[in-house]
């Protein structure tokens, strides 16, 4: 058995104790101010150097090994989601309203129980490990604000991990290549003219063109991208109207493109403005589309991913190391992964057995505890040999 693993699984009891407190008292992006204080007081407790941070919430700390080396980076994330939780467990959120339904908890045990292995190995330890437990990760702008403060000056490679509730406890998913999408969100608006809801010939009417152009957009998916990319367009909102009697003067929408490949980007984005101004423009309406700026993809470089299934079978052993399948959700982690090598890996959390089903950001949202002891092994691991193998 791995000794991390071993090890690990002696913490398990503390490691499930850290998960549950922060469970109680979840805190959205940016307002992680408990969820810092604890995290400060454990590192320090294990004597960790905390190094600068420029944010109000989050913590970055250092280990350094007795033998100069390379640097690691870990990453966690530690925020929550203003959702009520409708689990019946002890440690249910204490917070109106929140909830911690993305397992952020659980990554930020991982990390803690990480620390916490790596210390008791520090005389062996080469090279330095850095501790990333990132604010914001759920509003998306935590690791941008992460990457702009330096935290990732001299770091050779990040490592980070997100549970995923179908594989069962036990399991990890690595995947060479693109694994999550990149994001693009839009805001949309239509102008036409209002009018009476009995005399539309007399007004020019913005929600039946809004209609129109989720439809045309659609059509943009299937008839001018090649069906063998990924790419996902989904409208989230529309607002239009204040009685049910009168057409309105505008409609605004609001939606997120989601691909892999990004050199297809400027391409698609000229589509999508001619196929929105021209649908608009068929119905006596004007249309302004506005892209914002979003995450990139997710990719994983393919040394790194051998590198992982190497230095993880001792921890998963046969058959538990899983070759993952690419999602059109996001991840922030991509942002590190533009300034050093990084990897995003898939931790195994779900039990049907304990009716551990539920996907994130769903209101029953759980995990099976023995997940943290695979979770901190599998980063210390990594960390401790990438460290002796550079």
């Amino acid at each position: 058995m791995d000794p991390f693993y071993e090890q690990a699984i002696h913490n398990l009891p503390k490691l499930a104790a850290i998960r549950q407190f922060i469970h109680r008292y979840p805190e959205l992006s940016w307002q992680e101010y408990r969820t810092t204080r604890f995290i400060r007081r454990l590192l320090t407790r294990l004597g960790l150097t905390l190094l600068p941070w420029p944010h109000p919430t989050g913590v970055l700390a250092e280990l350094r090994g007795r033998h100069p080396g390379p640097v690691a980076a870990l990453r966690a994330d530690i925020d929550a989601l203003p959702i009520q939780e409708r689990n019946s467990v002890g440690y249910i959120s204490r917070r109106q309203g929140m909830m911690h339904a993305c397992g952020h908890d659980a990554h930020t045990a991982c990390l803690l129980g990480a620390a916490c292995l790596l210390t008791g190995r520090a005389e062996e330890l080469t090279g330095s490990v850095r501790f990333i437990f990132q604010p914001a990760e759920e509003t998306g702008g935590g690791a941008m604000s992460v990457v702009k403060s330096g935290v990732l000056a001299g770091v050779n490679a990040i490592f980070g991990l997100h549970n995923q509730p179908e594989p069962p406890v036990g399991s990890i998913g690595i995947k060479d290549g693109a694994l999550m999408a990149a994001n693009i969100p839009f805001y949309l608006n239509i102008t036409g003219v209002e009018g009476h809801g009995a005399m539309p010939h007399k007004a020019r009417d913005p929600i039946l063109a809004a209609a129109d152009i989720i439809q045309a957009l659609q059509a943009v998916v299937s008839r001018f991208t090649d069906p063998a990319e990924p790419l996902v367009l989904s409208i989230g909102k529309i607002h239009g109207g204040t009685a049910r009697n009168v057409i309105p003067p505008c409609v605004e929408m609001e939606g997120t493109i989601r691909l892999t490949n990004t050199q297809i980007v400027n391409d698609l984005l000229k589509t999508i403005k001619r196929v929105v101004h021209c649908t608009a423009l068929a119905m006596g309406t004007k249309a302004e589309i506005n892209f914002l700026q979003g995450f990139p993809p997710v990719v994983n470089p393919p040394e790194l991913a051998d590198f992982c299934r190497r230095s993880l079978g001792g921890i998963f052993g046969e058959g538990k190391i899983l070759a993952s399948h690419p999602t059109m959700a996001t991840e922030d982690f991509s942002q590190y992964q533009q300034q050093v090598p990084g990897i995003f890996l898939w931790l195994g959390s779900g039990n049907r057995d304990h009716g551990i089903i539920h996907p994130w950001h769903h209101a029953q949202f759980n995990i099976d505890e023995k997940m943290l002891a695979y979770g901190a092994a599998a980063l210390a691991r990594l960390a401790y040999d990438h460290n002796a193998s550079v």
